[in-house]
Protein backbone atom coordinates (compact mmCIF):
# COMPACT_ATOMS: atom_id res chain seq x y z
CA UNK A 1 0.00 0.00 0.00
CA UNK A 2 1.46 3.32 -1.04
CA UNK A 3 1.33 6.52 0.97
CA UNK A 4 -1.22 7.88 -1.52
CA UNK A 5 -3.63 4.97 -1.07
CA UNK A 6 -3.24 4.43 2.67
CA UNK A 7 -6.50 4.58 4.63
CA UNK A 8 -6.52 7.72 6.79
CA UNK A 9 -6.42 7.57 10.57
CA UNK A 10 -9.83 7.70 12.24
CA UNK A 11 -10.61 9.22 15.59
CA UNK A 12 -13.23 7.80 17.95
CA UNK A 13 -15.97 10.14 16.73
CA UNK A 14 -15.34 9.14 13.11
CA UNK A 15 -15.36 5.46 14.01
CA UNK A 16 -18.69 5.80 15.75
CA UNK A 17 -20.09 7.75 12.82
CA UNK A 18 -19.02 4.97 10.46
CA UNK A 19 -20.76 2.44 12.68
CA UNK A 20 -23.96 4.47 12.85
CA UNK A 21 -24.02 4.77 9.06
CA UNK A 22 -24.96 1.08 8.89
CA UNK A 23 -27.89 1.59 11.23
CA UNK A 24 -26.01 -0.31 13.94
CA UNK A 25 -25.86 2.46 16.52
CA UNK A 26 -23.66 1.16 19.30
CA UNK A 27 -23.62 4.41 21.21
CA UNK A 28 -26.12 7.17 21.82
CA UNK A 29 -27.70 8.50 18.66
CA UNK A 30 -30.96 9.68 17.18
CA UNK A 31 -33.25 7.33 15.32
CA UNK A 32 -34.14 8.27 11.77
CA UNK A 33 -37.55 8.06 10.15
CA UNK A 34 -39.77 5.20 11.21
CA UNK A 35 -39.87 2.05 9.13
CA UNK A 36 -42.82 2.31 6.77
CA UNK A 37 -42.59 -1.30 5.58
CA UNK A 38 -44.50 -2.71 8.57
CA UNK A 39 -46.93 -1.40 11.15
CA UNK A 40 -45.43 -2.30 14.50
CA UNK A 41 -48.37 -0.71 16.33
CA UNK A 42 -50.62 -3.67 15.46
CA UNK A 43 -51.58 -5.91 18.36
CA UNK A 44 -52.00 -9.45 17.08
CA UNK A 45 -53.93 -12.02 19.06
CA UNK A 46 -51.54 -14.70 20.36
CA UNK A 47 -54.17 -16.53 22.42
CA UNK A 48 -53.42 -20.24 22.47
CA UNK A 49 -49.78 -19.84 21.47
CA UNK A 50 -47.03 -21.20 23.70
CA UNK A 51 -43.72 -19.36 23.50
CA UNK A 52 -40.38 -20.26 25.08
CA UNK A 53 -37.78 -17.49 25.13
CA UNK A 54 -34.12 -17.62 26.16
CA UNK A 55 -32.27 -14.74 27.77
CA UNK A 56 -35.21 -13.11 29.55
CA UNK A 57 -33.25 -11.33 32.27
CA UNK A 58 -33.11 -8.18 30.12
CA UNK A 59 -33.42 -6.78 26.62
CA UNK A 60 -35.56 -8.25 23.85
CA UNK A 61 -36.18 -11.44 25.84
CA UNK A 62 -37.57 -9.64 28.88
CA UNK A 63 -39.65 -7.21 26.82
CA UNK A 64 -40.91 -9.99 24.60
CA UNK A 65 -41.99 -12.21 27.48
CA UNK A 66 -44.27 -9.47 28.79
CA UNK A 67 -45.59 -8.45 25.37
CA UNK A 68 -46.44 -11.96 24.15
CA UNK A 69 -48.21 -12.71 27.43
CA UNK A 70 -50.15 -9.44 27.18
CA UNK A 71 -51.25 -10.56 23.71
CA UNK A 72 -52.57 -13.82 25.14
CA UNK A 73 -49.67 -16.25 24.81
CA UNK A 74 -48.54 -18.76 27.39
CA UNK A 75 -44.93 -17.73 27.94
CA UNK A 76 -42.00 -19.71 29.30
CA UNK A 77 -39.39 -17.08 30.14
CA UNK A 78 -36.00 -18.61 30.72
CA UNK A 79 -32.75 -17.32 32.17
CA UNK A 80 -29.71 -18.77 33.86
CA UNK A 81 -28.59 -18.66 37.50
CA UNK A 82 -31.99 -18.71 39.16
CA UNK A 83 -33.02 -17.49 41.63
CA UNK A 84 -32.04 -13.95 40.67
CA UNK A 85 -33.51 -10.47 41.00
CA UNK A 86 -34.45 -10.26 37.32
CA UNK A 87 -36.50 -13.46 37.58
CA UNK A 88 -38.29 -12.25 40.68
CA UNK A 89 -39.05 -8.91 39.03
CA UNK A 90 -40.52 -10.58 35.95
CA UNK A 91 -42.58 -12.95 38.12
CA UNK A 92 -43.97 -9.95 40.02
CA UNK A 93 -44.97 -8.22 36.78
CA UNK A 94 -46.73 -11.41 35.68
CA UNK A 95 -48.59 -11.73 38.98
CA UNK A 96 -49.55 -8.05 39.19
CA UNK A 97 -50.88 -8.04 35.63
CA UNK A 98 -52.34 -11.56 35.54
CA UNK A 99 -49.97 -12.64 32.78
CA UNK A 100 -49.33 -16.29 31.96
CA UNK A 101 -45.55 -16.26 32.40
CA UNK A 102 -43.62 -19.18 33.87
CA UNK A 103 -39.99 -18.56 34.84
CA UNK A 104 -37.67 -21.48 34.08
CA UNK A 105 -33.94 -21.87 34.51
CA UNK A 106 -32.06 -22.44 31.27
CA UNK A 107 -28.37 -21.99 30.55
CA UNK A 108 -27.74 -22.17 26.80
CA UNK A 109 -24.17 -23.34 27.47
CA UNK A 110 -25.46 -26.57 29.04
CA UNK A 111 -27.22 -29.19 26.93
CA UNK A 112 -28.60 -30.80 30.09
CA UNK A 113 -30.01 -27.48 31.30
CA UNK A 114 -31.58 -26.78 27.89
CA UNK A 115 -33.14 -30.24 27.63
CA UNK A 116 -34.61 -30.03 31.15
CA UNK A 117 -36.10 -26.59 30.60
CA UNK A 118 -37.65 -27.44 27.22
CA UNK A 119 -39.03 -30.72 28.54
CA UNK A 120 -40.59 -28.94 31.52
CA UNK A 121 -42.13 -26.30 29.27
CA UNK A 122 -43.58 -29.02 27.03
CA UNK A 123 -44.94 -30.83 30.09
CA UNK A 124 -46.60 -27.70 31.46
CA UNK A 125 -47.92 -26.86 28.00
CA UNK A 126 -49.30 -30.35 27.53
CA UNK A 127 -47.89 -30.60 24.02
CA UNK A 128 -45.16 -29.27 21.76
CA UNK A 129 -44.21 -25.62 22.00
CA UNK A 130 -45.61 -23.39 19.28
CA UNK A 131 -42.69 -20.96 19.26
CA UNK A 132 -39.08 -20.90 20.44
CA UNK A 133 -37.29 -17.55 20.49
CA UNK A 134 -33.52 -17.98 20.60
CA UNK A 135 -32.55 -14.63 22.09
CA UNK A 136 -29.80 -15.26 24.67
CA UNK A 137 -26.47 -13.93 23.41
CA UNK A 138 -23.38 -11.91 24.22
CA UNK A 139 -21.33 -9.34 22.34
CA UNK A 140 -17.71 -8.34 22.65
CA UNK A 141 -15.77 -5.61 20.91
CA UNK A 142 -12.13 -5.13 19.83
CA UNK A 143 -10.28 -6.23 16.66
CA UNK A 144 -10.16 -9.84 15.54
CA UNK A 145 -6.46 -10.25 16.35
CA UNK A 146 -7.12 -9.32 19.98
CA UNK A 147 -9.98 -11.83 20.34
CA UNK A 148 -8.22 -14.76 21.96
CA UNK A 149 -9.49 -18.33 21.66
CA UNK A 150 -11.11 -18.17 25.09
CA UNK A 151 -13.29 -15.28 23.97
CA UNK A 152 -13.96 -16.80 20.57
CA UNK A 153 -15.09 -20.08 22.09
CA UNK A 154 -17.44 -18.37 24.55
CA UNK A 155 -19.01 -16.27 21.79
CA UNK A 156 -19.66 -19.21 19.47
CA UNK A 157 -20.74 -21.48 22.33
CA UNK A 158 -23.33 -18.93 23.42
CA UNK A 159 -24.50 -17.27 20.22
CA UNK A 160 -24.42 -20.23 17.84
CA UNK A 161 -24.22 -23.53 19.71
CA UNK A 162 -26.68 -22.23 22.30
CA UNK A 163 -29.26 -21.70 19.56
CA UNK A 164 -28.61 -25.18 18.22
CA UNK A 165 -29.03 -26.78 21.66
CA UNK A 166 -32.42 -25.13 22.14
CA UNK A 167 -33.65 -25.88 18.61
CA UNK A 168 -32.60 -29.54 18.88
CA UNK A 169 -34.48 -29.88 22.17
CA UNK A 170 -37.75 -28.40 20.85
CA UNK A 171 -37.87 -29.69 17.28
CA UNK A 172 -38.82 -33.37 17.76
CA UNK A 173 -42.24 -32.52 19.18
CA UNK A 174 -42.72 -29.63 16.76
CA UNK A 175 -42.05 -31.98 13.86
CA UNK A 176 -44.44 -34.53 15.33
CA UNK A 177 -47.26 -31.98 15.46
CA UNK A 178 -46.33 -30.64 11.98
CA UNK A 179 -46.22 -27.04 13.14
CA UNK A 180 -44.06 -24.61 15.04
CA UNK A 181 -41.78 -21.63 14.69
CA UNK A 182 -38.11 -21.17 15.52
CA UNK A 183 -37.15 -17.50 15.85
CA UNK A 184 -33.41 -16.87 15.88
CA UNK A 185 -32.21 -13.39 16.81
CA UNK A 186 -29.38 -12.39 14.50
CA UNK A 187 -28.30 -8.82 13.75
CA UNK A 188 -27.61 -6.45 10.91
CA UNK A 189 -24.05 -7.48 11.71
CA UNK A 190 -24.94 -10.98 10.54
CA UNK A 191 -24.90 -9.61 7.00
CA UNK A 192 -22.64 -6.53 7.10
CA UNK A 193 -19.44 -5.88 9.05
CA UNK A 194 -18.05 -3.02 11.09
CA UNK A 195 -14.34 -2.92 12.04
CA UNK A 196 -13.72 -3.50 15.71
CA UNK A 197 -16.63 -5.88 16.30
CA UNK A 198 -14.40 -8.93 16.68
CA UNK A 199 -16.16 -12.26 16.39
CA UNK A 200 -19.64 -10.96 17.21
CA UNK A 201 -20.38 -10.57 13.49
CA UNK A 202 -18.88 -13.99 12.83
CA UNK A 203 -21.32 -15.63 15.23
CA UNK A 204 -24.25 -13.83 13.67
CA UNK A 205 -23.13 -14.80 10.16
CA UNK A 206 -23.14 -18.38 11.45
CA UNK A 207 -26.65 -17.92 12.87
CA UNK A 208 -27.84 -16.68 9.48
CA UNK A 209 -26.42 -19.69 7.65
CA UNK A 210 -27.54 -22.28 10.21
CA UNK A 211 -31.05 -20.82 10.37
CA UNK A 212 -31.55 -20.63 6.60
CA UNK A 213 -30.44 -24.20 6.10
CA UNK A 214 -32.74 -25.30 8.92
CA UNK A 215 -35.62 -23.42 7.30
CA UNK A 216 -35.21 -25.42 4.08
CA UNK A 217 -34.92 -28.74 5.89
CA UNK A 218 -38.05 -28.11 7.97
CA UNK A 219 -40.38 -27.32 5.05
CA UNK A 220 -41.59 -30.95 4.82
CA UNK A 221 -42.26 -30.92 8.56
CA UNK A 222 -44.41 -27.79 8.65
CA UNK A 223 -42.06 -25.87 10.96
CA UNK A 224 -41.09 -22.29 10.10
CA UNK A 225 -37.83 -20.48 10.84
CA UNK A 226 -37.52 -16.70 11.00
CA UNK A 227 -34.22 -14.84 11.39
CA UNK A 228 -34.64 -11.47 13.11
CA UNK A 229 -32.09 -8.83 12.12
CA UNK A 230 -32.18 -5.93 14.60
CA UNK A 231 -30.17 -2.80 14.06
CA UNK A 232 -28.93 -0.78 17.03
CA UNK A 233 -31.25 -0.77 20.05
CA UNK A 234 -30.58 0.29 23.65
CA UNK A 235 -30.41 -3.09 25.36
CA UNK A 236 -27.79 -4.36 27.78
CA UNK A 237 -25.95 -6.65 25.34
CA UNK A 238 -22.91 -4.36 25.02
CA UNK A 239 -22.92 -3.32 28.67
CA UNK A 240 -23.05 -6.98 29.66
CA UNK A 241 -20.47 -7.83 27.03
CA UNK A 242 -17.98 -5.46 28.63
CA UNK A 243 -17.49 -8.02 31.39
CA UNK A 244 -15.91 -10.26 28.76
CA UNK A 245 -14.24 -7.57 26.66
CA UNK A 246 -12.43 -5.90 29.57
CA UNK A 247 -10.56 -9.00 30.80
CA UNK A 248 -9.84 -9.98 27.20
CA UNK A 249 -8.10 -6.64 26.70
CA UNK A 250 -6.21 -7.17 29.92
CA UNK A 251 -4.95 -10.52 28.62
CA UNK A 252 -3.86 -9.01 25.29
CA UNK A 253 -0.21 -8.03 24.96
CA UNK A 254 0.75 -4.38 24.58
CA UNK A 255 2.14 -4.74 21.06
CA UNK A 256 -1.16 -6.06 19.70
CA UNK A 257 -3.19 -3.38 21.46
CA UNK A 258 -0.90 -0.62 20.23
CA UNK A 259 -1.34 -1.84 16.65
CA UNK A 260 -5.10 -1.19 16.90
CA UNK A 261 -5.17 1.61 19.46
CA UNK A 262 -8.14 3.47 17.99
CA UNK A 263 -10.30 0.35 17.91
CA UNK A 264 -9.17 -0.65 21.40
CA UNK A 265 -10.18 2.77 22.71
CA UNK A 266 -13.71 2.17 21.49
CA UNK A 267 -13.97 -1.48 22.51
CA UNK A 268 -15.94 -0.93 25.72
CA UNK A 269 -19.43 0.15 24.72
CA UNK A 270 -22.76 0.97 26.26
CA UNK A 271 -26.14 1.97 24.96
CA UNK A 272 -27.45 1.33 21.50
CA UNK A 273 -29.06 4.50 20.31
CA UNK A 274 -32.37 6.12 21.18
CA UNK A 275 -34.47 3.68 19.17
CA UNK A 276 -37.37 1.79 20.77
CA UNK A 277 -36.30 -1.77 21.69
CA UNK A 278 -39.97 -2.79 21.74
CA UNK A 279 -39.85 -2.74 17.94
CA UNK A 280 -38.16 -6.15 18.00
CA UNK A 281 -40.69 -8.07 20.15
CA UNK A 282 -43.51 -6.29 18.29
CA UNK A 283 -42.10 -7.54 15.00
CA UNK A 284 -41.76 -11.05 16.40
CA UNK A 285 -45.34 -10.97 17.70
CA UNK A 286 -46.64 -10.07 14.25
CA UNK A 287 -44.60 -12.93 12.80
CA UNK A 288 -45.93 -15.42 15.34
CA UNK A 289 -49.49 -14.45 14.40
CA UNK A 290 -48.91 -15.06 10.69
CA UNK A 291 -50.18 -18.20 9.00
CA UNK A 292 -47.96 -21.25 9.04
CA UNK A 293 -45.84 -21.39 5.90
CA UNK A 294 -46.19 -17.65 5.25
CA UNK A 295 -43.74 -16.30 7.80
CA UNK A 296 -40.70 -14.51 6.33
CA UNK A 297 -37.28 -16.11 6.42
CA UNK A 298 -35.70 -12.80 7.46
CA UNK A 299 -37.16 -9.93 9.45
CA UNK A 300 -35.06 -6.73 9.44
CA UNK A 301 -36.07 -4.45 12.31
CA UNK A 302 -34.85 -0.88 12.72
CA UNK A 303 -36.41 2.55 12.16
CA UNK A 304 -33.30 3.73 10.32
CA UNK A 305 -31.08 2.22 7.61
CA UNK A 306 -31.29 -1.52 7.00
CA UNK A 307 -28.26 -2.13 4.77
CA UNK A 308 -28.68 -5.89 4.91
CA UNK A 309 -31.88 -5.82 2.89
CA UNK A 310 -30.04 -5.67 -0.44
CA UNK A 311 -27.92 -8.63 0.63
CA UNK A 312 -31.01 -10.56 1.73
CA UNK A 313 -32.57 -10.02 -1.69
CA UNK A 314 -29.48 -11.07 -3.63
CA UNK A 315 -29.03 -14.08 -1.35
CA UNK A 316 -32.58 -15.29 -2.01
CA UNK A 317 -32.17 -14.87 -5.76
CA UNK A 318 -28.85 -16.69 -5.69
CA UNK A 319 -30.23 -19.62 -3.69
CA UNK A 320 -33.11 -20.03 -6.14
CA UNK A 321 -30.80 -19.73 -9.14
CA UNK A 322 -28.44 -22.32 -7.69
CA UNK A 323 -30.94 -24.84 -6.32
CA UNK A 324 -34.28 -23.94 -7.88
CA UNK A 325 -34.16 -26.78 -10.41
CA UNK A 326 -32.54 -29.27 -8.04
CA UNK A 327 -34.36 -31.79 -5.83
CA UNK A 328 -34.20 -29.12 -3.11
CA UNK A 329 -35.87 -26.57 -5.39
CA UNK A 330 -39.36 -26.77 -3.83
CA UNK A 331 -37.97 -26.15 -0.34
CA UNK A 332 -35.75 -23.26 -1.44
CA UNK A 333 -38.50 -21.61 -3.48
CA UNK A 334 -41.00 -22.04 -0.67
CA UNK A 335 -38.79 -20.37 1.94
CA UNK A 336 -37.47 -17.58 -0.28
CA UNK A 337 -40.85 -16.85 -1.82
CA UNK A 338 -42.49 -15.81 1.43
CA UNK A 339 -43.43 -12.22 2.02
Amino acid sequence: MTEQTRVPSLNRRQLLAATAATGVALTAGTATAADSSSDLTDKPDLTGKSVLITGCSSGFGNLGAKLYAELGAKVFATMRNLPRAEGEALAKVAKDNNLDITILELDVLSEDSVNKAVAEAERLNGRALDVVVNNAGIGTGAPVELQDLETMQLLFDTNVMGYQRVARAALPKMRAQKSGLIVNISSQLGRVMVPGMGFYSSTKFAVESMSEQLAYELVPHGVDVTIVQPGGFPTKIWENGNQYTAPMLERADDERKAAYQQLVDGALRNGGGSTDPMDVPRGIALTIAMAQGRRPLRLPVHPGPKPQQAINQVSAQTQIAMLGNSPFGPWVKDVNGRS
